[in-house]
């Protein structure tokens, strides 16, 4: 064989494989079952439907299921729904919601000055170097991770939703996103030419102030003009009347939920060749806020994630968790269990990777966030867990999931943890210089999941 021919199928390759794949019955049978139904559906485990009950041995109260439509803030979301959390309790209420448009405003304004900035960083790079591409590829997307929901909340408060609700465009962020996008890279280019015409950083960095204006007139248009005071107004449990005057969004949270979010941080469990437990990352031009907080992982075992949970839960406190929602996950039941679909059984092959290849071969990463609200203990261990989504209530239980155990194990990255559940020796771990991980590492992926 010519080395023109070497590699190519050939047709008496296809006819083996034909004979060979008509040997077997089970291909004929799985072959009429998936050309009529989903794959998914033909593999789905009845057991997992019965195993993945929506009863936990410990459980917190939480608010009404949020819903973020057609728009990837669910770390937004997974966010406002722990801070809320805490305001129920102190003020005695039912249900309440803050704003998730608020904080989407000036992640937005946010993100389109870091984009700027760090163009400017790499202004005298090549157009064609992989870190400028990479910036360019997207510039102003939805996702987000939780230290860049610190950011926001330090920086500008939060707002009940009725102070600013939603809008149109913050639900259904697609077209404002596509426009943005090709705005800042026309801004992009724009800097860029300055640098090439001769021109000073300093110039330079007038006219991306300007840019930044025209971001803010686009942003205003789309979801109104945030507030900068207003009046707080509630009824409690016992229906008393109660009103608060002229809180800025700062003193609001400041007043009514008052956590100090540099308490808690994010613990990663990445076992991947180049990551070392026990160790701290950040990630290159990963964040949003020029000056704010930097991205922080801190990677451990999977069981030191699981047992700062629950002891976080057992306390009565949400648990902000980061993973890749649509593996083995159906929508409409709720359910996230590694059993639930046998697609090995369907094709008569094996699926033999581990969880540290999935990340590196790029069949996984983090693309979802939502919140524990709580877990079942089986003589002292975990066996499921329950999330708060922010899907409606109209997928799962009304809108809460259910995860097993395993699932966690294989597709849970991420879990933010109050300080003071965390022993010493692990908290000195945190004082440590990160290692600096480039933008494309799979650890460097933002929770934009719809």
């Amino acid at each position: 064989m010519s080395n023109k021919n070497m590699g190519i199928i050939t047709n008496s390759m296809i006819k083996a494989f034909k004979k060979e794949f008509l040997k077997s019955s089970h291909n004929k049978i799985m072959m009429d079952a998936v050309t009529n139904t989903s794959v998914s559906d033909v593999a789905m485990n009845r057991q997992s439907l019965i195993n993945m009950d929506f009863t936990f041995s410990n459980e917190i109260k939480t608010g009404k299921i949020t819903y973020q439509k057609h728009s990837g803030r669910c770390w937004i979301f997974a966010g406002t729904n722990t801070l809320r959390i805490y305001l129920m309790r102190k003020l005695n209420l039912e249900q309440f919601e803050l704003s998730q448009s608020y904080p989407f405003f000036f992640d937005k304004l946010e993100k389109s000055n870091y984009f700027l900035e760090n163009i400017i960083e790499t202004i005298d790079d090549d157009i064609r170097d992989r870190t400028v591409m990479w910036l360019l590829k997207s510039p102003i997307g939805d996702g987000g991770q939780w230290d860049m929901f610190i950011n926001l909340v330090e920086k500008y408060g939060i707002v009940p939703k009725n102070i600013y609700p939603e809008t149109y465009n913050s639900s259904n962020s697609g077209m404002l996103n596509k426009l943005l996008t090709q705005k800042l890279r026309e801004f992009a280019s724009a800097l860029r030419k300055m640098r090439r015409n001769g021109k000073k950083i300093q110039e330079i960095r007038k006219e991306k102030d300007r840019m930044i204006g025209e971001v803010y007139k686009f942003l205003a248009i789309s979801f109104g003009i945030p507030p900068e005071k207003f009046d707080f107004e509630y009824r409690d449990k016992k229906e008393k009347f109660h009103r608060v005057k002229g809180l800025t969004p700062k003193e609001f949270y400041k007043e009514f939920i008052g956590l100090d979010l540099r308490d808690y941080v994010s613990i990663i469990n990445a076992p991947m060749e180049d990551k070392e437990f026990q160790k701290t990352y950040t990630v290159k031009y990963l964040g949003n806020v020029k000056g704010g907080k930097d991205i922080l992982y801190l990677n451990l075992p999977m069981e030191e994630l699981k047992k700062f949970s629950i002891k976080q839960l057992k306390n009565n406190e949400p648990v902000w968790f980061g993973c890749d929602v649509g593996q083995f996950s159906h929508r409409d039941k709720g359910i996230m269990d590694v059993n639930l679909y046998d697609y090995s059984l369907v094709f008569d092959t094996g699926f033999k990777w581990d969880k540290g290849e999935r990340l590196d071969y790029g069949e996984s990463r983090l693309t979802h966030a939502m919140v524990f609200t709580g877990v079942n203990l089986f003589d002292g261990k975990p066996n499921r867990w329950k999330v708060e989504n922010s899907w409606g209530k109209d997928v799962g239980d009304k809108g809460f999931f259910v995860m097993s155990d395993q699932w966690f194990d294989e597709f849970l990255y991420q879990v933010v943890i109050n300080k003071k559940y965390i022993p010493e020796k692990i908290k000195k771990l945190l004082k440590k210089k990160p290692s600096i991980l480039p933008p494309w590492d799979p650890m460097g992926s933002l929770a934009i999941m719809v």
